[in-house]
């Protein structure tokens, strides 16, 4: 039953996490942020966040998006420096049209930092991206 579910691979949506300057606490905080870099709105849009190591496990967070539109990004949460020691995972399910999507994204551990900083898609700034 389960191999007669096909689930088609995700290209166009990414996770970044960017070091952005707050304005109020004059502060240079971590976020992290859902690209929509398709030509298509998604629906529904399901993030569950999570951390771990070895030893280490923190709590869930869930965030829900009922439209991303398209060529558009949202910011998820914010993120502890504390927490890059740890793998986090994004894990991502949307509706394009019908279908359903869902990819798992992976930053590991230590990977989130301020030289890994590249250039993103649809955003003005510099970030950790994962495809």
């Amino acid at each position: 039953m389960k191999k007669d579910i096909k689930i088609p691979k995700v290209e166009g949506v990414y996770i970044a996490v960017v070091n952005e300057y707050n304005k109020i606490y004059k502060t240079h905080d971590w976020n992290a942020y859902i690209i929509n870099d398709k030509d298509v709105d998604l629906d529904m849009v399901i993030i569950v966040t999570s951390g771990f190591s070895e030893n280490k496990t923190t709590s869930i967070f869930r965030k829900k998006i009922d439209m991303l539109p398209k060529k558009s990004y949202a910011k998820i949460e914010l993120m502890q420096e504390a927490l890059f020691a740890l793998n986090n995972t994004f894990k991502v399910s949307f509706f394009e049209g019908n279908q359903m999507f869902d990819k798992t994204y992976l930053f590991r551990k230590n990977t989130i930092n301020l030289k890994a900083l590249q250039p993103l898609p649809l955003m003005d700034v510099k970030g950790v991206l994962v495809k």
